[in-house]
């Protein structure tokens, strides 16, 4: 069976061998087919709260917070249409934030890219450093009486937009809301407690789960520390076109957005596959291992246990450098290791949460990866290196049965396999 995969920009075609394969992918909604029309209609009449041009005079100094490069908002459409909206207050006035959370900061070129050469040149673009204090400034207190730290510009801004889209998400349940604001514009400190072993371990932080789920609670209490004044979120299709906009107050314009996702991506399967082919979505989602792991766990949600899953994410930025993930992984030498260290008491590192998460998915599966790391590197990731998808997959039928039922996720976590 013919099938292509979003790989990089470009993707990829793949032969399955085998005529018991099952795919799965979200449901089709075609783009809006007026969306500079349909974003003016839903931030002048928005969820739960005033038009947005009503809540914003033209003296405010206003932080306006995107998603970083790792996440694929059409900020080059979506800012625009917002400056129009907002064309009463002066350019000088607004700050756009880049929320990268604990990822690199991006490049000018980079942000360019994202946001358009228009915006790029008339608007301040900040690009948040989660590990420069001279960068933030006191948000407030947690419950517990941790002090949480966001960019400076943001919290000295007078009001404040942030802008998402919304889709499942491997711990949070959901990216969007509040999400847009803590971790991505938070320190490195309140970021590494967020991810605490505890927290990612929590069966309730996963696909799909708001109720219960940990990690979206901390989301909610610490991005709330301040006031957002307004929430512009979207749901995409595959091909990066806006299906839907849910603007407004940002819990209720956010919930609303979840319920219309989870209808649409997530999928559900009366059975678990021994073998699950799976991506990371392509570009810009699939540029390094750290981002890939998101692949590999909406594959883990319908694997069977012992079973096999192949992920194929370029990772042409190979291991992130911005963090510790690729030494946690290095310096062990079995995935049991790498838990048995991150969860040992008292044990904290930048970047565990991601290499935890890997070692839990290893434990329940083999996995191979196709991708631009050299072999060598992969396999000390715990890994399996894939030259070739076809092979591979042959291989393992012959020793498992040629019948065995596949799975095929070809745009990894915009599709979340759940079992029934």
């Amino acid at each position: 069976m013919q099938t292509h995969l979003q790989y990089g920009k470009d993707g990829l075609q793949v032969e399955i061998p085998s005529n018991n394969v099952t795919v799965l992918a979200p449901r089709f909604l075609p783009g809006l087919p007026d969306e500079a029309a349909a974003f003016a209609e839903a931030v002048r009449q928005p969820i739960n709260t005033a038009p947005l041009k009503e809540l914003i005079r033209s003296t405010d100094k206003v932080a306006v917070v995107i998603p970083d490069i790792t996440r694929p908002l059409p900020n080059d459409r979506l800012l625009p249409w917002l400056f129009a909206e907002l064309d009463h207050v002066p350019a000088e006035n607004f700050v756009i934030i880049n929320g990268t959370g604990s990822h690199r900061v991006n490049t000018p070129a980079e942000l360019e890219r994202m946001v358009g050469k228009e915006v790029a040149a008339r608007y301040r673009i900040v690009n948040h450093n989660s590990h420069d204090p001279a960068t933030m400034k006191l948000a407030g207190k947690t419950a517990d009486g941790r002090e949480v730290y966001f960019n400076k510009d943001y919290v000295e801004a007078d009001k404040r937009i942030v802008i998402g889209f919304i889709e499942p998400h491997f711990m949070a349940g959901f990216s969007g809301g509040y999400k847009g604001i803590f971790p991505a514009v938070a320190d490195i400190a309140s970021i590494m407690h967020y991810h605490r072993a505890e927290v990612i371990g929590s069966p309730r932080s996963t696909w799909g789960v708001l109720e219960g789920n940990p990690t979206q609670q901390q989301i909610r209490a610490n991005g709330s520390l301040l006031p957002v004044d307004f929430c512009i979120n979207v749901t995409l299709n595959q091909k990066r076109e806006i299906t839907r906009f849910f603007c407004g107050e940002v819990l209720t314009a956010y919930e609303q957005g979840c319920a219309f996702s989870k209808s649409t991506v997530m999928v559900a399967c009366p059975e678990s596959f021994p073998i699950v082919v799976t991506t990371n979505s392509g570009y810009p989602l699939d540029q390094n291992l750290y981002q890939a792991v998101k692949g590999m766990s909406a594959a883990a949600q319908i694997v069977r246990q012992d079973g096999l899953i192949i992920a194929a994410s370029k990772c042409n930025d190979g291991f992130p450098e911005h963090g510790n993930f690729k030494k946690l992984l290095f310096e062990h030498d079995s995935p049991q290791a790498i838990l048995d260290t991150i969860l040992a008491p008292g044990f904290s590192m930048y970047d565990q949460w991601e290499a935890q998460l890997l070692a839990i998915i290893r434990l329940k599966a083999r996995t191979g990866l196709y991708s631009d790391i050299p072999a060598e590197d992969v396999r000390r990731a715990h890994l399996e290196p894939v030259t070739d998808i076809q092979t591979f997959v042959a291989e393992e039928l012959s020793r498992i049965g040629k019948d065995a039922p596949i799975a095929v996720l070809p745009e990894g976590p915009m599709t979340i396999p759940y079992l029934t």
